[in-house]
């Protein structure tokens, strides 16, 4: 069993290498829910914004990565 090998643009978690460009989406869709659902008291808009800011920050990142990253 050979160990992962990782490339400057990811991070082993649990010797997994995940693109450093997901994480930041997690990041902020998690900060995203905690403000908007801090301000509306709703779960339902704090969903959907943080899933917007997610997918937004994901894609919008994901284009800038090298085809070898991916």
């Amino acid at each position: 069993m050979t160990a992962p090998t990782r490339t400057p643009g990811q991070v082993l978690i649990a010797g997994v290498p995940w693109p450093v460009y997901k994480l930041t989406a997690i990041a902020v869709g998690v900060l995203v829910l905690a403000v908007v659902g801090m301000a509306t008291t709703s779960a339902g808009p704090a969903v959907l914004a943080a899933a917007a800011s997610s997918a937004v920050v994901w894609l919008g990142l994901s284009l800038f990565q090298r085809p070898f990253d991916r």
